[in-house]
């Protein structure tokens, strides 16, 4: 899995209620959450944000309440990968679960600028600023997660597994 995008930078421990606020919680509909993905913290996320793009961010992204809505917002919003120094635990697995890949990688994140080119090669786990030249090695997914990540989260992949398998 490749991705490439302009890198949206935020700071540590951007909550999921930042991310996607409970106000929207009454619906699961990803384009309806992906419209106000990010919107607390920052208003114009939405209109910047282009198919593709990479979310950078410091420790703790993900914290607060367990919302599976956080990273589906972000996964619909046009996000590719989100790399951070840390993630809150229950965020990751939602993450995963959900088929948004992320990446720890905390010296990426320190040679990041907002705005800046990026790409990531999730096979191997290279992160390379395109803007600057540096590149960092982070741990790629393993197998499993890689096929849940492309199956399009896990249920998906369940399904396409069961139904290779059945008959």
């Amino acid at each position: 899995m490749k991705f490439s995008g302009t890198a949206h930078r935020y700071g540590r421990d951007v909550d999921t209620d930042v991310i996607i606020p409970a106000r929207y919680l009454n619906t699961s509909d990803p384009d309806e959450l992906a419209l106000h993905c990010m919107e607390d913290l920052d208003a114009g996320f939405v209109g910047k944000v282009s198919a593709g793009d990479i979310l950078v961010a410091e420790e703790n992204f993900g914290c607060g309440s367990s919302r599976e809505h956080a990273p589906i917002a972000i996964k619909h919003a046009g996000v590719s990968v989100v790399i951070a120094k840390s993630f809150a635990r229950i965020f990751y697995r939602n993450a995963i679960n959900t088929g948004l890949p992320i990446m720890e990688a905390p010296d990426a994140v320190d040679g990041i600028g907002d705005g800046d080119e990026v790409t990531v090669d999730a096979d191997t786990g290279t992160i390379t600023n395109v803007t600057t030249g540096a590149s960092w090695q982070a741990q790629p997914f393993p197998p499993f997660i890689r096929d849940i990540i492309e199956g399009g989260g896990l249920v998906e992949a369940a399904r396409a597994r069961l139904g290779a398998n059945a008959g």
